[in-house]
């Protein structure tokens, strides 16, 4: 019999919640990795969703047949509902509800379909209240973390319940069209941010409000307008006194990236705001904040894409230089940046140490699709799940040293769909000092094959140039060094822009090799990536002239 995960002592490891087509079961965190006697194993391939309280002390799961909720701490089952289609489940903070969600279907004859989204009671076990939610995306009503305050989006205006009282809405807030908005975390007083998209050639707006003061012209605590997006992404810091406003465009009008555009915007809601000005061109892969609240990441450019960290001020602090990386993760004590290269890329990851702008290690998870913290800020998952990948399933415990400390492969016929931490509440792990030696393992770390470095078609029978195809920068400190504030010299100025040229050249080339594959498959393109497609020759004459100095 199995210790249970938790005493009347410091937590010990998180637990792990394994879910594929072995089935649901979970495993205990390190140092054991052994299969856990919390959660006896659920076989068959049925299981589509499951999910944790915020801290970690409830688990609810669908099996297809039943969706079932226990206390992990007792291992008791709580609850048991007829609910076989749910797919998404999702607790509120402080344990009160279980919210369901499945497809929302009408009837053979028209009319209009039953509700399919339910909020459970989870002590009593009864349905507190049933709605139409026919979109999957953001279905989840969001709550403050005290659950005063329960908020959703409906026909382009929030509604607000207080203290969980669904039959009244408390209030609401009517813009225009209001897309999207997310609730503040923290304490009272709560802040609302809202999206309206431009119409008609007007601007886009991001709006922040105090709950409940949503009337009259001056009622915003900040706002901010931009034309160039057709959707956002609005990140609020932990401490709720400013949000990080990702715009994109659908479609890049320069044809520079197939990303579309983004740009980035930092509103307050002391009623500042700035544009976020990244010094190179390309995607914005990845923005996060730090727990501290005073500063974020934020991953961009055309690979080898840069990393720069920003304080309030949005003036950059220290810039990492170039890399293979598309994703920026912090722990959850803020103190270690994981800066990650997944998905098209091969799975590097650097560690640092951002006190002291120190590289900790290199590790490589090849084919990772998945990353996530351990709330022990000790330890990282990262795993390769399908539908995303289908080969090579499983998952990997490492120790921020780079240290790998475990891994399960999933035989070569099955399938890994999910793997995720147990959460636990801030502050129950404490934060550890940062240790540099690797910690000691008994699982040898694999090393990946190096790749070769991409060229043009053009250019692969021609000599290969003393100058990298890839103009590798340095990490830097960007912080105002006594006597380093010269600008740059004519040369240098010259020399920089004659890099940007390059890289630039070199990324629309690939982008046009992929395109013309694209055609030779018999894809129908666009007229202006046929456009794009002519210029090619031009650009190989253009790279030409930047290689010989011309």
């Amino acid at each position: 019999m199995g210790l249970s995960f938790r005493d009347n002592m410091a937590p010990s490891t998180p637990l792990l919640t394994v879910r594929g087509s072995e089935g649901l079961y979970m495993v205990n965190g390190p140092p054991h990795f052994t299969e856990s006697t919390v959660f006896p194993r659920e076989s068959g391939k049925n299981c589509k969703v499951c999910t944790f309280s915020k801290d970690g002390t409830l688990f609810a799961w669908d099996n297809g047949e039943k969706l079932n909720i226990i206390s992990v701490t007792n291992k008791g089952l709580l609850h048991s509902f007829d609910l076989p289609k749910a797919v998404c489940l999702e607790f509120s903070p402080k344990n009160t509800i279980l919210a369901t969600w499945q497809p929302y279907t009408t009837s053979k004859d028209g009319t209009a379909g039953t509700p399919n989204l339910q909020l459970y009671d989870v002590k009593t076990g009864t349905c507190l209240k049933s709605f139409i939610q026919k979109k999957m995306q953001n279905w989840c009503p969001s709550w403050s973390e005290d659950e005063t305050l329960c908020a959703r989006n409906v026909n382009n205006e929030v509604h607000f319940f207080e203290n969980n009282n669904f039959n009244t809405i408390a209030n609401k807030l009517h813009l225009q069209k209001v897309n999207d908005f997310v609730l503040s975390p923290g304490p009272q007083p709560h802040k609302v941010a809202v999206y309206v998209p431009g119409s008609k050639g007007a601007p886009s707006f991001v709006r922040l409000y105090q709950y409940p003061n949503f009337g009259g012209p001056n009622a915003a605590l900040a706002n901010k307008s931009f034309f160039k997006a057709d959707k956002v992404t609005m990140l609020w810091n932990k401490k709720a006194t400013a949000v990080l406003v990702i715009a994109s465009t659908d479609v890049d009008k320069t044809g520079a990236s197939y990303y579309g555009e983004q740009t980035l915007h930092y509103i307050a809601t002391n009623g500042e705001s700035a544009v976020v000005q990244l010094p190179k061109n390309g995607p914005i892969y990845d923005v996060v904040w730090n727990s501290s609240s005073t500063e974020f990441c934020v991953v961009y450019g055309f690979m080898p894409a840069k990393a720069t960290i920003f304080n309030l001020k949005c003036d950059p602090v220290f810039d990492f230089g170039t890399g293979p990386r598309n994703a920026a993760y912090y722990s959850p004590h803020g103190h270690i940046l994981v800066l990650a290269g997944f998905g098209n890329l091969r799975g590097q990851m650097e560690v640092w140490d951002v006190k002291n702008y120190k590289l900790i290690s290199k590790p490589v998870a090849c084919d990772s699709t998945y990353f996530a913290w351990c709330p022990d800020g000790e330890h990282i998952l990262t795993a390769t799940c399908a539908p995303r990948l289908r080969v090579n399933n499983g998952y990997k415990i490492w120790h921020y040293t780079g240290s790998l400390l475990h891994k399960y492969n999933v035989p070569s016929n099955g399938e890994l769909w999910q793997v995720s931490w147990q959460p636990f509440l801030d502050g129950a792990f404490p934060a550890k000092t940062i240790t540099y030696q690797a910690v000691p393992s008994e699982v040898p770390s694999e090393v990946p094959k190096v790749a070769t470095a991409y060229r043009p078609p053009a250019l692969r029978n021609k000599p290969v140039t003393n100058s990298k195809l890839h103009e590798e920068e340095p990490p830097q400190n960007m912080k105002p060094q006594p006597g380093n504030d010269k600008p740059l010299s004519k040369t240098a100025l010259k020399n920089q822009r004659k890099h940007e040229a390059k890289k630039a050249a070199k990324q629309k080339l690939k982008a046009i090799e992929q395109l013309k594959e694209q055609a030779a498959t018999g894809k129908q393109l666009e007229k202006n990536q046929l456009e794009k497609i002519q210029k090619e020759t031009a650009l190989l004459q253009e790279l030409e002239d930047l290689e010989l100095g011309i």
